[in-house]
């Protein structure tokens, strides 16, 4: 394939994506546009490194078929390229008699996703692995671990230079024109004729693909969610060895504030899964007129509110009192207090929502004539981002 082909949108599956085209068609010139200063500022660059291996997705799901191959690769890839991880399991601990019973299911789940190696751990297994978590029951999945994504994005962006692509930063594309099975794409006074682009532009994605297809409707609206972490200090780093995490409710795609020892040594706990009033706002203090109108205007978005009113209260409050914050952490580590931790990262997470208010769950990948649209790519999607991009390739250009 002799061909010129830009990718939309610097995060991690934007880079994965431009490292997979050119492995796959290296006579092809691959451009990859980024708005910012830097790669991964959104959400690739925001997330606490954890490497995902497929537990909680509906078994045939593209998410459960793509994270359980994406492991596979990211894991080859950071052996090959010497990128720090560590796969270092972790324990899913359920609280009570109901949470014990959505444990069983999701140990069923992940069984059939291909997962080997789950374990129910007595009580003195966890104590030996965990000794400050309670829990009536737990599963240890073993598959799991952590990860440094910015050397990840770093190589990817190496590789991509050192193969003839170009990595443009600092370039928003403002127009974007299709003539005689052409695309032309515009920054300022700049402009590049190409064959294909894909939209990888993650929080944005709605709204690229409306600008490139000159549609007035886009399949999915994306309402951000900040998550929000706080940093456990140093004397208090005992309460986690590894990685420990709620049942999360099988109605949300949140995975609930959970202890998370990361690839450099600290450990966080969060996140919470907060309603943000700006698509790149990182605190409860950044506001954009625009992006909280789009929402609250939504009725997708007003659905969802009124059929979980009680779950986005209880979110609200954790991110405004640090004493809702902590009940969320206590009920893993009942010794944990608020002297033990301070303000850490936040990220904002891009979710899909359809007009009922139902949140988009899968992963969702369109194309419209010479452009591909990924409108739908939360966590897993740095652990999957490898396989993501073969599935683009495989499904919206090979075909």
């Amino acid at each position: 394939m002799s061909k010129k082909i830009g990718v939309i949108g610097g995060g991690i599956v934007g880079l994965a994506t431009a490292y997979k085209l050119q492995t796959e068609y290296p006579s092809a010139k691959i451009y990859l546009f980024e708005k910012e200063d830097d790669l991964g500022s959104h959400q690739s660059g925001r997330n606490s490194g954890v490497l995902h291996c497929g537990l909680y997705y509906e078994p045939g799901s593209l998410k459960a078929k793509l994270a359980v191959s994406g492991i596979e690769q990211m894991i080859e890839f950071c052996n090959h390229h010497s990128i720090d991880h560590e796969i270092c399991g972790k324990v899913v601990v359920a609280s009570n008699r109901r949470e014990s019973v959505f444990l069983d299911n999701l140990a069923a789940r992940g069984k059939a996703n291909g997962l080997n190696g789950l374990n129910f751990l007595s009580k003195q297994e966890l104590k030996d692995r965990e000794p400050f978590v309670v829990a009536e029951k737990s599963l240890l999945v073993p598959g799991e671990g952590i990860v440094n994504y910015k050397q990840v994005m770093d190589k990817l962006s190496q590789l991509i230079q050192d193969n003839n692509g170009e990595i443009l930063l600092h370039t928003r594309i403002s127009e974007i024109e299709d003539r005689n099975n052409k695309i032309f794409i515009k920054h300022g006074s700049k402009e590049w004729e190409l064959d294909l682009i894909i939209n990888c532009t993650g929080l944005h994605t709605d709204r690229t693909y409306k600008a490139f297809t000159k549609n007035s409707v886009s399949p999915v609206r994306i309402i951000p969610f900040r998550g929000e972490y706080y940093k456990l200090l140093p004397e208090a780093e005992k309460l986690c060895n590894h990685l420990i995490y709620p049942v999360p409710d099988p109605e949300f795609p949140f995975l609930g504030v959970h202890f998370t020892r990361m690839i450099n040594g600290e450990k966080e706990v969060g996140p919470n899964a907060v309603f943000a009033f700006k698509r790149e706002g990182y605190s409860n203090t950044e506001f954009s007129l625009r992006d909280t109108y789009e929402s609250l205007t939504y009725m997708g978005f007003l659905n969802f509110i009124r059929l979980n009113f009680r779950f986005s209260m209880g979110e609200l409050g954790s991110s405004i009192f640090k004493s809702m914050f902590l009940a969320k952490a206590k009920k893993l580590v009942p010794e944990i207090e608020s002297r033990h931790f301070v303000k850490g990262m936040a990220g904002v997470r891009a979710q899909a929502m359809d007009s009922t208010g139902k949140l988009i769950m899968d992963f969702r990948v369109i194309r419209n004539g010479n452009q591909v649209h990924v409108l739908n790519a939360p966590s897993p999607g740095a652990t999957a981002s490898l396989a993501i991009a073969d599935y683009i390739i495989q499904e919206y250009i090979r075909k």
